[in-house]
């Protein structure tokens, strides 16, 4: 092999990793429209500190908490329902929202899930305890991208590092589902007046808009960002094709329309 072919091999290889990784990236990009892991109207304190494990995990603790319902922050499947015992976790859940993207729910006093369940934002998934190494009830919050624990979002918002706040849950609140519209080339989507693209104009998004899907109905197939489907999400007083929409979880998650 020439000198020239030995160095544009290596090139080749040692940008591949790059370029997988700049594609992961762009991927991850797309995180769900988290919200907080509490009912709608709910006000808990949030609480983060440098030297938690993780660093950028919460611990939300509100008057009389243990035993309270904690819901799903975004739709997914479940893929861990585990019992550490008296250390670590001690009952806790993961959810598996797709792209790289989880998250964690800890010192949990009942898990309502199992594992393979798919469930939706909002959804109760167990109840608040003080199992494991906690020393007081609280629940234990983390959101993972690429396995790694990331600076906690609610609704695109990012919560108070470091140190502690209220925070009252918007989650499934006027029983709408969180989504994401994201487009391949960055162009907005069209909203129509029904589900199709025949259907009249009536406004757009632009591409990485948070949106809440309030129902959905099947219509004219579409391929997207996110594969080829007939379901039509109804944002507003409007249709966009859910080929479009990031909500975390494959197939219909909001009410028929």
């Amino acid at each position: 092999m020439t000198r020239s072919r030995r160095v544009a091999a290596l090139g080749a290889t040692l940008l591949a990793p790059v370029m997988s990784l700049a594609l992961w990236q762009g991927e991850a990009a797309a995180a769900p429209n988290f919200q907080l892991p509490f009912p709608c109207g709910q006000t808990w304190e949030g609480q983060t500190r440098t030297n938690h494990s993780p660093a950028n995990a919460v611990d939300f603790n509100r008057a009389n908490d243990e035993g309270d319902p904690v819901v799903a922050a975004a739709a997914g499947t479940v893929s861990r329902v585990a019992n550490e015992g008296s250390t670590s976790y001690g009952r806790w859940i993961e959810i598996d929202h797709g792209s790289g993207w989880t998250t964690r729910y800890a010192h949990l006093s009942v898990q309502s899930v199992s594992v393979g369940q798919t469930v939706s934002q909002g959804q109760q998934i167990g109840n608040v305890g003080n199992t494991g190494g906690s020393t007081g009830a609280h629940l234990h919050f983390e959101e993972r991208s690429g396995g790694t624990a990331v600076k906690i979002t609610f609704g695109g918002s990012q919560i108070l590092y470091w140190g502690s706040r209220n925070y009252t849950s918007q989650n499934k609140c006027g029983n709408g589902v969180g989504g994401t519209v994201q487009t391949d080339s960055g162009a907005a989507v069209t909203v129509r007046s029904g589900p199709g693209t025949s259907y009249s104009a009536v406004g757009s998004v632009a591409s990485g808009t948070a949106v809440t899907i309030s129902c959905q109905v099947k219509g004219e197939t579409v391929t997207g960002k996110y594969g080829t489907t007939a379901l039509w999400d109804k944002i507003g007083t409007g249709y966009i094709s859910d080929a479009y929409v990031y909500t975390g979880a494959d197939g219909q998650v909001a009410p028929t329309c």
